[in-house]
């Protein structure tokens, strides 16, 4: 058997190059079954072989006239016949002192014809050769041996082709893996790395955006205000992409520094709004159709009840989930933000008692579902089912009904009310 470990150093260059193509062992292709084939019926041969020389055997790529798919590499005749440049023809082998000693001479094969044309990569190396035998002596023409070597060159083609595009799908595939990457990372970037820790209440929240490969443009967001109150926020930014991920990003962050000095929610919005509007007509053509929906609300939790003021512009009303089950829509139609110089929105105040659930969503849930788009009634009745669930087994319950058939990106927030400390 010969090894790599005793090659010559060329020849371990030659079986790199065979490695390099992937060939090896790979299922029927029936362009090399045609090309073989072809190089019989030109020769009017039994047998077409397109064969690939290994280490320690010569495999067969196409076999046609035969059915046997590798041989031993020692002796033979493909071997021999990649060790030159051209045509290597054995016209009657058993009088042939190359190719006598060969088996396939000298067994019950019988082989009396051989002609092969080295596969010749284009940086120089020999793969395996196009070949075709036979069982009686033959003369070749140099028509015939000049159009097996160009039947040769269409093998390399072939092989050529389907090593690039190999490496098309990798080079592909490694892109999309970046951007994918890239686009989780900005993406985290937009959300708060963990819900906190809030006495009174239990939080909990799901996020998923319609494509791995895009930023999306729902967030939501919860941060302190003051010793008493916390800042809850969800939005949705319209569009995808980097332009969605930097409006989203100040609308977020826009909310957190408008929370401090306001004490209304719906000023928060306005303030947002402001920030939001562009600032001159080269702007405003970059963000044309670009706007953002939000609800923000702020959070007094106490032992006894826990108290919310929110507002909202243009976004999907919050649901309220009670102990006893009971769904109320809560809030005030407003403007969207981002696009009118003066946004209108309405502040509620709701009352949460112990194991009450207030549930902020973003449009991508009701748009989702299955069969048909969830809608709000749909929500409403899969919320009257999670009567009793913790806020983490709602939102994943929400989450289980629309990310089969999800159409948009998908935030959910539930505030829970809780008779004690957490």
């Amino acid at each position: 058997m010969v090894t790599s470990a005793i090659l010559p150093a060329n020849e371990v260059e030659r079986i790199a190059a065979v490695r390099r193509y992937e060939i090896l062992d790979t299922p029927p292709d029936g362009t090399f079954d045609r090309i073989a084939a072809l190089a019989a019926a030109l020769f009017d041969v039994p047998i077409g072989i397109v064969s690939i020389v290994d280490t320690d055997r010569i495999w067969f790529k196409a076999h046609h006239g035969v059915d046997v798919t590798q041989i031993d590499r020692d002796p033979g005749l493909c071997a021999s016949a990649i060790l030159g440049s051209g045509p290597w023809i054995v016209g009657d082998a058993p009088n042939d002192p190359r190719a006598l000693a060969n088996p396939l001479v000298a067994g019950e094969f019988g082989l009396r014809f051989y002609a092969g044309v080295p596969l010749t990569t284009h940086d120089g190396f020999n793969l395996g050769t196009l070949c075709v035998l036979d069982h009686a002596p033959r003369r070749v023409t140099e028509q015939q041996s000049h159009a097996l070597s160009e039947l040769a060159a269409v093998v390399v083609h072939e092989l050529e082709l389907r090593l690039d595009a190999r490496r098309a799908v990798a080079a592909a595939e490694h892109r999309l893996r970046e951007a994918e990457a890239l686009a989780q990372a900005l993406q985290a970037s937009l959300l708060p790395p963990a819900l906190p820790e809030i006495p009174y209440l239990r939080l909990a929240a799901r996020y998923h955006p319609a494509s791995r490969l895009q930023v999306g443009g729902d967030f939501y967001d919860t941060f302190p205000i003051d010793d008493r109150s916390w800042g809850f926020a969800i939005g949705d930014v319209c569009g995808k992409g980097p332009t969605a991920a930097a409006r989203t990003s100040s609308a977020r962050y826009g909310l957190r520094a408008a929370a401090i000095p306001q004490s209304a929610p719906s000023a928060v919005l306005q303030v947002v709004n402001q920030a939001l509007l562009p600032s001159d007509a080269e702007t405003h053509a970059s963000l044309e159709g670009s706007f953002v929906t939000a609800v923000f609300a702020v959070v007094e939790p106490g032992p006894d009840r826990t108290v919310v003021r929110l507002a909202v512009a243009g976004h999907p009303l919050p649901i309220v989930l009670t102990a006893e089950g009971e769904v109320t829509t809560v809030g005030v139609p407003g403007t969207l933000l981002g696009v009118l110089r003066d946004t209108v929105a309405t502040d509620v105040t709701v009352e949460l008692a112990p194991g009450d659930t207030l549930v902020l969503f973003t449009d991508g849930v009701l748009d989702s579902g299955h069969p048909t788009r969830l809608g709000t009634e749909g929500l409403r009745q899969i919320l009257r089912e999670c009567k009793g669930l913790s806020p983490d087994d709602l939102v994943d319950r929400v989450h289980d009904v629309v990310a089969p058939a999800q159409r948009d990106d998908i935030a959910v927030l539930a505030i829970a009310a809780h008779p004690w400390p957490r």
